[in-house]
């Protein structure tokens, strides 16, 4: 994708399939980088409100506030330079926090408590046991590998990352930047680890805390209650500022994402339809998406109170619907607009079928292991619909590749325009002339990506 100097993730769409699909696969990744963007803010204003005390509400308005403000006017270029500060900020606050929460007298040897349950003095009450989950069965075994599973591959087609990797050097500079990335991700995690085992090791009683033990509807709060009550208070507020800049660094990043992609690959793409858009009409347009963004993720994160459920919602509708969708228009010579508008569309019945519990949506397909009782699935269900989907775009893309190309189906009745190609005809024309695969796409193609990188210079 860095080598045919795409902007956005949504641009090989645009190329191979047109406008419309372009824009319809736009509503997927707006709806993930809105879930993640309500998901982090949420979990900034329990944390400020656990330390603090500042209420949560007022905390998420400030803090979308501030990323709006430096994201409206900064662009990429304050995005990408203060991620660098955050990042830093992140690694020292929370490794910093991690030998003084350890070495608090409430706190048992996370090595003891590791995989045995130790009795707190004067109650009925253990703790220990953070390696490992006791009601893990063989009915719940579907619903960890889904999990598993999204948060791998649905971490991929997202515009955070590849608005950083598509701005580099080269190609090479792009896969090297991904590399780094995995190790520096694992780093990352290792303090929300022991911050967790920590937690789970600690006789609460010999705290501030006010109660024997963290209750479940509070593990969200993991994390700030360590800081608050296990670190002095100097550690606290670094710490606190970690969190405040783990938030920023990704809440700039999604706004940004969700507003560049619309800007470039929504409304210019439509409104040239009329008449060709100015370049400040279109830096205005994209000012006025982050705010409404930035506006709809603060109330959505106000509304729902489980960061863990936006959590994985937003990674729920990229992974299940636009992880195929990016997989085959890269790797699949042939595929095309009519399979993946099917795709699309299937994709979206089966997953709400299998229903939401965050927005009250019950289910309307009971896939396999449903359970009756807890109205709930027990099937991998999410991962199953990816698979449909992605044989679903290979197999009408052949078909309909193989129809129009034999000339079974005339060609006065090719919808889109697509001027399909046989497979290995479009190997050699991909060879010859990157933009002549399109059909009717490709002279726009060459304009549209000329002026877009003039305006993204601008921008």
């Amino acid at each position: 994708m860095r080598s045919q100097n795409y902007v956005t993730m949504l641009d090989p769409f645009y190329q191979k399939y047109g406008p419309l699909m372009t824009a319809l696969l736009y509503i997927p990744a707006f709806m993930g980088d809105l879930f993640w963007t309500a998901a982090i803010l949420s979990a900034l204003g329990s944390s400020l409100a656990v330390v603090i005390g500042l209420s949560t509400t007022v905390a998420i308005i400030i803090s979308a506030a501030i990323a709006v403000v430096y994201t409206l006017f900064g662009g990429l270029y304050s995005v990408a330079y203060t991620d660098v500060v955050q990042l830093i900020l992140i690694w020292i606050g929370l490794y910093l926090s991690i030998p003084f929460a350890m070495s608090h007298d409430a706190v048992t040897n996370i090595a003891d408590t590791a995989y045995s349950l130790l009795p707190l003095p004067g109650s009925n009450i253990t703790t220990g046991k953070w390696v490992g989950i006791d009601n893990v069965d063989a009915n719940s075994s579907g619903i960890f590998l889904d999990g598993f599973l999204l948060l791998c591959v649905g971490g991929i087609p997202w515009q955070a990352y590849f608005q950083r990797v598509l701005s580099a050097k080269s190609a090479v500079v792009a896969q090297k930047l991904s590399f780094v990335a995995a190790l520096g991700c694992i780093f990352s995690a290792v303090p929300a680890v022991l911050i967790g085992a920590i937690a789970a090791s600690t006789d609460w009683n010999q705290t501030d805390f006010g109660q024997a033990s963290v209750s479940e509807d509070r593990y969200k709060d993991i994390l700030p209650i360590v800081l608050q009550y296990l670190c002095p208070p100097a550690v606290s507020f670094i710490g606190l500022g970690a969190v405040s800049a783990a938030v920023m660094s990704s809440t700039d990043s999604s706004i940004l994402a969700a507003s560049s992609m619309f800007t470039q690959n929504v409304y210019r793409v439509w409104r040239n339809l009329c008449s060709k858009p100015s370049d400040v009409e279109l830096i205005w347009v994209m000012r006025l998406f982050i705010i409404v963004i930035g506006v709809v993720a603060t109330v959505m994160a106000i509304q729902v109170t489980s960061t863990y459920q936006l959590w994985f919602l937003s990674s729920d509708l990229v992974y299940v619907i636009l992880f195929p969708q990016l997989l085959c228009v890269i790797y699949i010579p042939f595929s095309n607009s009519y399979g993946s508008l099917t795709a699309y569309v299937l994709g979206w019945i089966l997953r709400m079928g299998g229903g939401e519990a965050t927005f009250d949506i019950e289910p309307y397909i009971k896939y396999p292991w449903f359970d009756e009782d807890g109205n709930a699935q027990r099937f991998p269900y999410k991962t199953f619909i990816m698979i449909i989907n992605t044989l679903t775009i290979i197999t009408v893309s052949g078909i309909t590749s193989y129809l129009f190309n034999k000339e079974i189906i005339p060609s006065k009745y090719d919808v889109f325009k697509m001027q399909i190609c046989a497979p290995s005809q479009q190997d050699d024309e991909t060879d010859q002339d990157p933009d002549s695969k399109d059909g009717d796409h490709g002279q726009q193609n060459v304009a549209y990506l000329n002026s877009r990188d003039q305006l993204d210079t601008k921008l």
